[in-house]
């Protein structure tokens, strides 16, 4: 029954990192990653398509995006979804594929989105703490139904907190490493 909760808490832990990791690549560095518009949602024939369905992306420069529609018509509604986005890109159509440039960030830039980064890592801390929360309340409820016993519970409290203490760190370090490539020149 412990064993159920603790493993129940480590794959949502794990899923809060992974949605972690999925915020912060759509955090805009200095170079160009596909990452960048995987957010973007295109209005396709009516209705909100990720961009990813709709075009190939490739980074043929560190600094350069270009989107390869798989439906040419789509071009425009494709561009105008980019300059849409809180990314800050303009893109560039030719009538075959879209480039987008990267351009360098400002200090204020970098500084702004180094507190976006913590926001999110923030968020995700919280996230884990709440799976915690929850653990630490079954385990409980188990100690209420006398299905375990008070060393049990303690037991278990201390590796749920063991737990949550890893996946926290994991957070941190993952936010640190996004901070440092976000204020690389």
């Amino acid at each position: 029954m412990i064993q159920d909760v603790l493993a129940d808490a480590e794959s949502r832990m794990t899923k809060a990192l992974e949605a972690l990791r999925r915020d912060l690549g759509g955090v805009r560095t200095g170079r160009a990653s596909p990452s960048l518009v995987d957010r973007v949602v295109v209005e396709y024939y009516g209705t909100p398509t990720p961009l990813n369905q709709l075009a190939g992306i490739s980074v043929p420069e560190p600094r350069l995006l270009v989107i390869q529609p798989w439906d040419r018509g789509t071009i425009g509604v494709i561009e105008k979804a980019i300059q849409k986005s809180e990314l800050g890109l303009n893109p560039n159509n030719d009538g075959q594929v879209i480039r987008v440039a990267i351009p360098a960030l400002t200090e204020e830039r970098r500084k702004q989105l180094v507190r976006l980064v913590h926001k999110n890592v923030e968020e995700g801390k919280v996230a884990l703490r709440n799976i915690r929360r929850d653990a630490v309340s079954q385990v409980r409820e188990l100690m209420t139904e006398k299905m375990i016993s008070d060393d049990d519970e303690r037991r278990a409290e201390q590796q749920v907190d063991d737990l949550t203490k890893r996946f926290v760190d994991e957070a941190d370090r993952i936010g640190k490493a996004k901070e440092h490539e976000v204020l690389e020149v």
